[in-house]
Protein backbone atom coordinates (compact mmCIF):
# COMPACT_ATOMS: atom_id res chain seq x y z
CA UNK A 1 0.00 0.00 0.00
CA UNK A 2 1.07 3.65 -0.62
CA UNK A 3 0.68 6.51 0.70
CA UNK A 4 0.51 9.72 -1.06
CA UNK A 5 3.28 12.34 -0.31
CA UNK A 6 1.86 16.06 1.30
CA UNK A 7 2.98 18.62 3.66
CA UNK A 8 2.92 17.46 6.91
CA UNK A 9 0.63 20.41 9.21
CA UNK A 10 0.34 19.64 13.00
CA UNK A 11 -1.36 21.84 15.52
CA UNK A 12 0.51 24.83 17.01
CA UNK A 13 3.36 24.43 19.02
CA UNK A 14 2.64 24.06 23.37
CA UNK A 15 4.23 26.18 26.02
CA UNK A 16 6.71 23.82 26.46
CA UNK A 17 7.89 24.22 22.86
CA UNK A 18 7.77 27.93 22.88
CA UNK A 19 9.18 27.72 26.45
CA UNK A 20 12.28 25.28 24.08
CA UNK A 21 12.38 27.75 21.58
CA UNK A 22 13.36 31.00 23.34
CA UNK A 23 16.44 28.79 25.48
CA UNK A 24 17.41 27.52 22.34
CA UNK A 25 17.88 31.21 21.00
CA UNK A 26 19.71 32.06 24.12
CA UNK A 27 22.09 29.22 23.45
CA UNK A 28 22.45 30.39 20.03
CA UNK A 29 23.73 33.95 21.09
CA UNK A 30 20.28 35.51 19.81
CA UNK A 31 17.29 36.85 21.62
CA UNK A 32 13.39 36.26 20.70
CA UNK A 33 13.31 39.54 18.85
CA UNK A 34 16.06 38.06 16.99
CA UNK A 35 13.57 35.52 15.74
CA UNK A 36 12.06 36.05 12.35
CA UNK A 37 8.69 37.48 11.87
CA UNK A 38 6.09 34.57 11.15
CA UNK A 39 3.37 34.93 8.15
CA UNK A 40 -0.38 33.97 8.10
CA UNK A 41 0.57 30.23 7.72
CA UNK A 42 3.45 30.17 10.48
CA UNK A 43 6.29 30.59 8.21
CA UNK A 44 8.54 33.90 8.57
CA UNK A 45 6.89 36.48 6.36
CA UNK A 46 10.67 37.36 4.88
CA UNK A 47 10.68 33.56 3.79
CA UNK A 48 12.47 33.15 0.55
CA UNK A 49 12.16 29.61 -1.19
CA UNK A 50 15.49 28.47 -3.06
CA UNK A 51 14.80 29.32 -7.10
CA UNK A 52 12.69 32.65 -6.24
CA UNK A 53 13.74 36.22 -7.67
CA UNK A 54 15.48 38.01 -4.69
CA UNK A 55 18.14 37.73 -2.57
CA UNK A 56 19.60 35.74 0.36
CA UNK A 57 20.79 37.46 3.49
CA UNK A 58 24.49 38.04 2.62
CA UNK A 59 23.28 39.37 -0.61
CA UNK A 60 23.62 36.56 -3.41
CA UNK A 61 21.23 36.89 -5.98
CA UNK A 62 18.56 33.53 -6.21
CA UNK A 63 16.81 32.98 -9.28
CA UNK A 64 15.00 30.33 -10.85
CA UNK A 65 16.88 31.20 -14.69
CA UNK A 66 20.53 30.19 -15.66
CA UNK A 67 22.76 33.03 -15.97
CA UNK A 68 26.31 33.22 -18.09
CA UNK A 69 28.53 30.83 -17.67
CA UNK A 70 31.95 33.01 -17.04
CA UNK A 71 31.85 36.25 -14.75
CA UNK A 72 33.21 39.28 -16.71
CA UNK A 73 33.54 42.43 -14.64
CA UNK A 74 30.69 43.31 -12.39
CA UNK A 75 29.13 40.10 -13.56
CA UNK A 76 28.43 37.50 -10.84
CA UNK A 77 29.60 33.77 -11.40
CA UNK A 78 26.14 31.35 -12.30
CA UNK A 79 26.16 28.05 -9.74
CA UNK A 80 23.63 25.60 -9.62
CA UNK A 81 22.46 23.44 -7.02
CA UNK A 82 20.89 20.24 -6.98
CA UNK A 83 19.27 21.16 -4.02
CA UNK A 84 18.67 23.60 -0.71
CA UNK A 85 21.52 23.06 1.19
CA UNK A 86 24.23 23.15 -1.27
CA UNK A 87 22.26 26.27 -2.63
CA UNK A 88 21.90 27.93 0.73
CA UNK A 89 25.90 27.39 1.45
CA UNK A 90 26.82 28.79 -2.10
CA UNK A 91 25.09 32.14 -1.06
CA UNK A 92 26.85 31.92 2.15
CA UNK A 93 30.37 31.92 0.92
CA UNK A 94 29.89 33.02 -2.93
CA UNK A 95 27.69 36.55 -1.27
CA UNK A 96 27.22 38.79 -4.33
CA UNK A 97 29.70 37.74 -6.31
CA UNK A 98 27.21 34.87 -7.33
CA UNK A 99 24.03 33.84 -8.54
CA UNK A 100 22.38 30.71 -7.41
CA UNK A 101 19.86 28.55 -9.31
CA UNK A 102 18.29 25.58 -7.70
CA UNK A 103 17.58 22.87 -10.02
CA UNK A 104 14.81 21.52 -7.16
CA UNK A 105 12.15 23.92 -6.49
CA UNK A 106 10.49 24.34 -3.13
CA UNK A 107 8.34 22.12 -1.94
CA UNK A 108 9.53 19.06 -4.05
CA UNK A 109 11.37 16.14 -2.17
CA UNK A 110 14.89 15.89 -3.63
CA UNK A 111 14.86 12.62 -4.05
CA UNK A 112 12.34 12.51 -6.21
CA UNK A 113 13.43 14.97 -8.37
CA UNK A 114 13.13 15.13 -12.31
CA UNK A 115 14.71 17.44 -14.59
CA UNK A 116 13.13 19.42 -17.45
CA UNK A 117 14.93 19.11 -21.07
CA UNK A 118 15.45 22.83 -19.86
CA UNK A 119 16.84 21.99 -16.64
CA UNK A 120 19.12 20.19 -17.91
CA UNK A 121 20.17 22.81 -20.96
CA UNK A 122 20.64 25.47 -17.97
CA UNK A 123 23.03 23.29 -17.02
CA UNK A 124 25.37 24.03 -20.00
CA UNK A 125 25.61 27.97 -18.75
CA UNK A 126 27.03 27.50 -15.40
CA UNK A 127 30.29 28.44 -14.22
CA UNK A 128 29.77 25.68 -11.37
CA UNK A 129 27.11 23.32 -10.69
CA UNK A 130 27.01 21.97 -6.73
CA UNK A 131 26.23 17.65 -6.37
CA UNK A 132 25.68 15.52 -4.35
CA UNK A 133 26.47 12.40 -5.67
CA UNK A 134 24.12 9.52 -5.68
CA UNK A 135 21.42 11.22 -4.40
CA UNK A 136 19.81 12.63 -6.92
CA UNK A 137 19.95 10.66 -9.71
CA UNK A 138 18.63 12.57 -12.54
CA UNK A 139 21.28 15.47 -11.68
CA UNK A 140 24.02 13.34 -11.74
CA UNK A 141 22.35 12.27 -15.40
CA UNK A 142 22.28 15.39 -16.67
CA UNK A 143 25.68 16.75 -14.83
CA UNK A 144 27.58 13.91 -16.89
CA UNK A 145 25.91 15.66 -20.52
CA UNK A 146 25.96 18.89 -19.72
CA UNK A 147 28.45 19.98 -16.76
CA UNK A 148 31.79 17.77 -17.19
CA UNK A 149 34.87 19.84 -15.84
CA UNK A 150 32.60 21.95 -14.10
CA UNK A 151 30.98 20.49 -11.23
CA UNK A 152 31.80 20.02 -7.61
CA UNK A 153 30.41 16.90 -6.25
CA UNK A 154 30.81 17.81 -2.24
CA UNK A 155 30.76 13.88 -1.19
CA UNK A 156 34.56 13.88 0.10
CA UNK A 157 34.55 17.52 1.48
CA UNK A 158 31.58 16.18 4.05
CA UNK A 159 33.51 12.33 4.88
CA UNK A 160 30.16 10.70 4.45
CA UNK A 161 30.86 7.60 6.73
CA UNK A 162 27.43 6.42 7.98
CA UNK A 163 26.38 3.44 6.00
CA UNK A 164 22.33 2.97 5.26
CA UNK A 165 21.11 1.64 8.65
CA UNK A 166 18.61 -0.69 6.52
CA UNK A 167 21.85 -1.66 4.13
CA UNK A 168 19.46 -0.63 1.38
CA UNK A 169 19.65 1.98 -1.00
CA UNK A 170 20.27 5.14 -0.47
CA UNK A 171 20.32 7.20 -3.51
CA UNK A 172 21.94 5.67 -7.08
CA UNK A 173 23.94 2.73 -5.19
CA UNK A 174 22.90 0.37 -3.41
CA UNK A 175 23.63 0.47 0.22
CA UNK A 176 25.28 3.67 -0.43
CA UNK A 177 26.31 5.89 2.35
CA UNK A 178 23.90 8.12 4.57
CA UNK A 179 24.03 11.40 2.50
CA UNK A 180 22.50 13.70 4.39
CA UNK A 181 25.67 15.53 6.04
CA UNK A 182 24.43 19.12 6.29
CA UNK A 183 22.69 18.01 9.32
CA UNK A 184 25.87 18.27 11.31
CA UNK A 185 26.93 21.60 11.31
CA UNK A 186 30.16 20.89 11.33
CA UNK A 187 30.33 18.55 8.25
CA UNK A 188 28.55 21.19 6.43
CA UNK A 189 31.20 24.23 7.52
CA UNK A 190 33.93 21.54 5.69
CA UNK A 191 31.60 21.64 2.55
CA UNK A 192 31.72 25.87 2.73
CA UNK A 193 35.24 25.37 2.85
CA UNK A 194 35.46 23.14 -0.19
CA UNK A 195 32.75 25.46 -2.29
CA UNK A 196 35.14 28.58 -1.14
CA UNK A 197 38.11 27.18 -2.59
CA UNK A 198 36.49 25.82 -6.14
CA UNK A 199 34.52 29.48 -6.13
CA UNK A 200 37.79 30.93 -5.83
CA UNK A 201 39.76 29.22 -8.26
CA UNK A 202 36.94 30.31 -10.48
CA UNK A 203 37.16 33.92 -9.43
CA UNK A 204 40.83 34.38 -8.30
CA UNK A 205 40.19 38.49 -8.20
CA UNK A 206 37.71 37.78 -4.73
CA UNK A 207 39.75 34.89 -3.38
CA UNK A 208 40.01 36.80 -0.34
CA UNK A 209 36.36 37.35 -0.21
CA UNK A 210 35.40 34.09 -0.65
CA UNK A 211 37.53 32.78 2.11
CA UNK A 212 36.39 35.56 4.41
CA UNK A 213 32.65 34.43 3.67
CA UNK A 214 33.91 30.82 4.05
CA UNK A 215 35.57 31.69 7.44
CA UNK A 216 32.15 33.47 8.86
CA UNK A 217 30.25 30.41 7.68
CA UNK A 218 32.32 28.45 9.96
CA UNK A 219 31.66 30.66 12.33
CA UNK A 220 28.43 30.40 12.21
CA UNK A 221 27.99 26.45 12.19
CA UNK A 222 30.38 26.68 15.08
CA UNK A 223 27.79 28.32 16.84
CA UNK A 224 25.06 25.96 16.05
CA UNK A 225 26.83 22.90 16.86
CA UNK A 226 27.45 24.66 20.13
CA UNK A 227 23.82 25.30 21.01
CA UNK A 228 22.85 21.87 19.94
CA UNK A 229 26.14 20.80 22.19
CA UNK A 230 24.80 22.39 25.40
CA UNK A 231 20.83 22.18 24.16
CA UNK A 232 20.99 18.01 24.05
CA UNK A 233 23.95 17.66 26.92
CA UNK A 234 21.26 16.23 29.02
CA UNK A 235 18.26 14.19 27.46
CA UNK A 236 16.27 11.40 29.53
CA UNK A 237 15.59 10.22 25.93
CA UNK A 238 18.53 8.91 24.12
CA UNK A 239 16.34 7.40 21.66
CA UNK A 240 15.57 9.24 18.26
CA UNK A 241 12.53 8.07 16.39
CA UNK A 242 12.06 9.43 12.84
CA UNK A 243 10.10 9.37 9.94
CA UNK A 244 13.05 8.16 7.86
CA UNK A 245 16.97 7.73 8.42
CA UNK A 246 17.95 11.42 7.84
CA UNK A 247 19.33 12.25 11.00
CA UNK A 248 21.98 9.93 11.44
CA UNK A 249 25.03 12.56 11.36
CA UNK A 250 22.80 14.82 13.71
CA UNK A 251 22.09 11.76 15.88
CA UNK A 252 26.46 10.66 15.71
CA UNK A 253 27.41 14.16 16.69
CA UNK A 254 24.87 14.67 19.53
CA UNK A 255 24.90 10.80 20.96
CA UNK A 256 21.63 10.34 20.11
CA UNK A 257 20.67 6.90 18.62
CA UNK A 258 18.37 7.38 15.89
CA UNK A 259 15.71 4.94 14.72
CA UNK A 260 14.44 5.48 11.65
CA UNK A 261 10.71 4.04 10.45
CA UNK A 262 11.76 4.14 6.77
CA UNK A 263 15.27 3.90 5.07
CA UNK A 264 17.49 6.96 3.79
CA UNK A 265 14.96 7.75 1.21
CA UNK A 266 11.33 8.36 2.80
CA UNK A 267 9.94 6.62 -0.01
CA UNK A 268 11.03 3.46 1.06
CA UNK A 269 8.32 2.29 2.90
CA UNK A 270 8.40 0.38 5.88
CA UNK A 271 6.84 -3.43 6.34
CA UNK A 272 4.54 -4.70 9.31
CA UNK A 273 7.51 -6.31 10.77
CA UNK A 274 9.33 -3.13 10.27
CA UNK A 275 6.83 -1.21 12.08
CA UNK A 276 6.44 -3.90 14.96
CA UNK A 277 10.05 -3.30 15.58
CA UNK A 278 10.05 0.20 16.11
CA UNK A 279 7.23 -0.20 18.25
CA UNK A 280 8.79 -2.20 20.60
CA UNK A 281 11.66 0.13 21.12
CA UNK A 282 9.61 3.16 21.48
CA UNK A 283 8.07 0.99 24.45
CA UNK A 284 11.15 -0.60 25.80
CA UNK A 285 13.37 2.97 25.43
CA UNK A 286 10.46 5.07 26.92
CA UNK A 287 10.46 6.71 23.74
CA UNK A 288 7.14 9.69 24.13
CA UNK A 289 7.85 11.64 20.92
CA UNK A 290 7.80 10.04 17.23
CA UNK A 291 9.31 12.96 14.43
CA UNK A 292 7.55 13.14 11.44
CA UNK A 293 8.76 15.48 8.87
CA UNK A 294 7.55 18.62 7.09
CA UNK A 295 8.12 17.70 3.37
CA UNK A 296 7.20 13.63 3.77
CA UNK A 297 4.23 11.62 4.65
CA UNK A 298 3.52 11.02 7.96
CA UNK A 299 1.40 8.21 7.78
CA UNK A 300 3.65 5.66 8.80
CA UNK A 301 5.02 7.60 11.92
CA UNK A 302 2.03 8.47 13.19
CA UNK A 303 0.90 4.82 13.07
CA UNK A 304 4.26 4.22 15.54
CA UNK A 305 2.82 7.10 17.36
CA UNK A 306 -0.64 5.69 17.96
CA UNK A 307 0.28 2.12 18.40
CA UNK A 308 1.87 3.35 21.47
CA UNK A 309 0.65 6.12 22.94
CA UNK A 310 3.30 8.58 21.70
CA UNK A 311 3.19 12.30 20.27
CA UNK A 312 3.91 13.24 17.14
CA UNK A 313 6.21 16.41 16.26
CA UNK A 314 8.15 17.73 12.85
CA UNK A 315 11.62 17.29 12.59
CA UNK A 316 12.69 19.40 9.43
CA UNK A 317 15.40 17.54 7.36
CA UNK A 318 15.87 21.07 5.62
CA UNK A 319 16.14 19.53 2.63
CA UNK A 320 13.85 22.71 1.02
CA UNK A 321 12.25 26.07 2.35
CA UNK A 322 8.86 26.20 1.37
CA UNK A 323 6.28 29.32 3.08
CA UNK A 324 5.40 26.58 5.73
CA UNK A 325 8.53 25.92 6.65
CA UNK A 326 9.58 26.54 10.53
CA UNK A 327 12.00 29.26 9.63
CA UNK A 328 13.53 31.56 6.65
CA UNK A 329 16.13 29.45 6.15
CA UNK A 330 19.06 26.95 7.43
CA UNK A 331 19.98 27.94 10.50
CA UNK A 332 16.53 29.35 11.69
CA UNK A 333 15.18 25.79 11.50
CA UNK A 334 17.84 24.14 13.01
CA UNK A 335 17.60 26.09 15.81
CA UNK A 336 13.85 25.10 15.43
CA UNK A 337 14.68 21.39 15.26
CA UNK A 338 16.72 21.82 18.32
CA UNK A 339 13.89 23.10 20.25
CA UNK A 340 11.76 19.97 19.19
CA UNK A 341 14.18 18.04 20.07
CA UNK A 342 14.71 19.70 23.70
CA UNK A 343 10.69 19.36 24.25
CA UNK A 344 10.53 15.58 22.59
CA UNK A 345 13.89 14.20 24.28
CA UNK A 346 12.60 15.71 27.64
CA UNK A 347 16.13 17.73 27.75
CA UNK A 348 17.28 19.93 30.86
Amino acid sequence: MRFARRTLVLPSVGLAAVASLAAVASLAGCSAADTPPSGPSGAPASTLPSGSPGTSPNGAASRSAPSPAVAGAGTPLAVTAGFYPLAYVAEQVGGARVTVTTLTKPGVEPHDLELSPQDVAGLSRAALVLTLAGFQPAVDTAVAQQAQGRTLDVSSAASLDLADPDGGDGGAQPGGPDPHFWLDPIRYAAVGRAVAQRLAALDPDDAAGYRERADAFTVSMTGLDAAYTQGLASCAVSTLVTGHAAFGYLAQRYRLTQVPIAGLSPDQEPSAKKLAEVGRVVRDHGVRTIYAEALGDAAFARTVASSTGASLAVLDPVEGITTSSSGADYRAVMLVNLATLRVGQECR
